[in-house]
């Protein structure tokens, strides 16, 4: 069903919204100036609130979402989470804009963030560390160590974290001035595998994780990521604080983010980190099962390896794979039977919780490898060469009307809501409404979009080389100015090689320096060029001049051998790829366009280079989830736009 315009006939409503509104913004630069559709979003939210009703509302790029629903959720008189799916917009709403609401509206609100755990430094192995020696601890990852870290490097790290956990009031990895080696965080962090859980841990009392939850608990609204919210819900909603409403911001990576969380994974890892930390905490008489242990995840990759994007465990196949669960879940079985003695390791107790924790964890995913049904699917990944198995639920609507809908008020808000998304995610249709508040913004006088309809098929040789070309012509007329988007990594490299040597400005890559810091090279001089993937498609605000020209190389569609959507075209059908592949397309592509116009004064191009969308069928549907621009297949037209914006 198709978004509809919200019917708020109630003038009195509207003008409450808008006097709230004008008291959270009068500070802000611009602030008092109205937007009808942020009004009527907050009318909206408030109403599914009050009404206990689920809410789908896309909400363009200006009007002010988040405002709009932090306003109601302030006054909700219940507990309310707010789930994002983007690091920047989490850091966005707890920095900025609930202070504001706190400041202007309500001044006894109270908000906390709340994230994985595996954000938060670890007293269990920050003791272990200290009981163990560094040394000792530096010895034991050796043959894992990163070899784009020197010893002495890692060494340092690792040492400055420790300092650091000790003077920190929250432990969060957000706090840190310098990003470290994700192999020195996992020495410090734990994972939801390891952590043996509150109860049976001795540096509970201290755990920067409960600490986190504890603050949550007394909060009227938390901020979390969607993954977080996923693995709650995976966890039997043990993770966060009892709520009645929640409301998902960035909803367009709902699907995607909970297939992750709502399944699972297992690689040879899980086997060795669990022998590497139960190695000093069994009995001698178990340290033969240790070494047992170790040899499955041997076993595990030679099952696995040679074979990445394979389905497995269907009806009654894969018995290698089957046995190897039993023998695996019974030797995991008993190691903890073995931690649950006196113990004689050299760590004592530490150790021995954390690997209690481990193995109660990888048994529980063992098990659900082993009973996979019809409604899951299994595959063989790829993961940073290490092969890995994976498991999700093919159809998520079953899934989350069992676990989500019932229980809570839901609020699934984005400037673009890929069609059916409420029916797709298992929303009863009589108890959501779908709304559409529009964009503040004039596109059609302040972009056009340019397919370039003359160029080679995307998937011929002679593709690369005319796009490279494109570039080169519209980053010359734009005067750089210029976001490039890549569906590849492969392919962006590429580019920016090429046209590096063919432009004047400065071309920046991603991947050769830290996302903030090419943000901030990118806004600091107009006379530049950024050039990435996926990470930036969504999440990045670069307002104003120093952006005029947005081009993709690509229709962002899944890859067509993606075994999880293989087996829900599967249960598709004929229509497979108008209800799997496009509406998916169409969501992350209004994303990427959605980068150009940041503001009213806002001016430039949307270039994409891929001729599909001036020639196929589903270009309806497409072109439908765009903002409403002047559209061209003339790139001349486009050339004498950039240079009039450049003069």
């Amino acid at each position: 069903m198709p978004l509809q315009p919200p019917r708020l006939e109630d003038e009195a409503a509207l003008e409450r919204a808008a006097t709230l509104l004008h008291q959270a913004t009068q500070t802000l630069p611009g602030g008092g100036e109205r937007r009808l559709g942020q009004e009527q979003m907050v009318v909206a939210v408030a109403e599914a609130i009050s009404g206990q009703r689920h809410l789908v509302i896309a909400a363009g790029t200006g009007t002010g979402k988040s405002l709009a629903y932090l306003l109601p959720s302030a006054f909700a008189g219940t507990p309310v989470i707010i789930s994002t799916a983007t690091k920047a917009l989490q850091d966005q709403l707890i920095a900025q804009d609930l202070p504001l609401v706190a400041a202007t509206t309500r001044e006894d609100l109270t908000f906390s963030v709340l994230k994985g755990r595996s954000n938060y430094a670890c007293w269990l192995k920050l003791a272990d560390l200290e009981s163990q020696g560094l040394q000792a601890s530096l010895a034991e990852t050796d043959n894992d160590r990163p070899s784009s870290l020197t010893p002495g490097r890692f060494k340092q790290q690792l040492e400055s974290l420790i300092a650091w956990a000790e003077d920190s009031t929250f432990g969060d990895r957000a706090e840190l001035v310098e990003e470290p080696d994700e192999k020195v965080w996992q020495m410090v962090s734990s994972t939801p595998q390891e952590c043996p859980g509150a109860g049976a841990c001795s540096e509970a009392y201290r755990c920067f994780t409960e600490q986190a939850k504890a603050r949550a608990a007394t909060s009227d609204i938390v901020v979390v990521n969607t993954a977080l919210y996923g693995a709650h819900l995976a966890s039997g909603k043990q993770l966060l604080p009892p709520h009645s409403v929640v409301i998902f911001d960035e909803a367009h990576e709902l699907e995607q983010i909970f297939s992750t969380t709502l399944g699972t994974d297992l690689s040879a890892a899980r086997f060795h980190r669990l022998v590497a930390t139960a190695r000093t905490a069994i009995p001698k008489s178990a340290v033969d099962l240790v070494v047992e242990i170790d040899r499955l995840g041997d076993e595990l990759t030679a099952l696995l390896e040679g074979r990445p994007g394979e389905r497995v465990l269907d009806g009654e196949g894969s018995p290698q794979l089957r046995s190897f669960f039993l023998r695996a879940e019974a030797k995991v079985k008993a190691l903890l039977e073995a931690l649950r003695g006196d113990g004689e390791g050299a760590s004592g107790s530490m150790r021995r919780q954390a690997s209690m924790g481990a193995a109660t964890h990888l048994i529980g995913d063992l098990q659900r490898f082993s009973t996979c049904g019809d409604d899951e699917v299994a595959w063989i990944s790829d993961n940073l060469r290490r092969p890995m198995l994976n498991l999700a639920p093919i159809d998520l609507g079953p899934t989350l009307k069992n676990l989500l809908w019932g229980d809570v008020t839901a609020i699934l808000t984005s400037a673009t809501i890929p069609n059916n998304l409420a029916a797709r995610v298992g929303i009863p249709a009589d108890l959501v409404e779908e709304l559409d508040v529009g964009s503040p913004f004039d596109y059609e006088n302040q972009a056009l979009l340019y397919v370039a309809k003359h160029l080679p098929d995307r998937t011929s040789d002679a593709a690369e080389p005319a796009i490279i070309e494109e570039l080169v012509i519209l980053i010359e007329a734009a005067g750089g100015r210029t976001l490039a988007l890549f569906t590849s990594k492969r392919f962006m490299e590429i580019a920016a090689a090429a046209v590096r040597e063919r432009v004047n400005p400065t071309i920046l890559v991603q991947g050769e320096g830290p996302k903030n810091r090419l943000l901030e090279q990118f806004r600091e001089d107009p006379a530049t060029c950024l050039f990435a993937t996926m990470g930036f498609w969504q999440g990045v605000d670069l307002p104003g001049e120093t952006l005029s020209l947005v081009t993709i190389d690509r229709l962002p569609f899944n890859r067509p051998d993606d075994p999880l959507l293989m087996a829900r075209r599967d249960r598709a059908g004929e229509n497979a790829f108008m209800t799997v592949d496009v509406p998916r397309a169409a969501a992350l592509l209004a994303q990427g366009a959605g980068r150009l116009i940041r503001t009213a004064t806002d001016r430039g191009v949307v270039a994409v280079f891929d001729s599909r969308l001036a020639t196929k069928g589903y270009r309806r549907e497409l072109l439908a989830e765009l903002p409403p621009m002047k559209r061209t297949v003339n790139r001349d037209e486009v050339v004498e736009f950039l240079e009039r914006l450049r003069g």
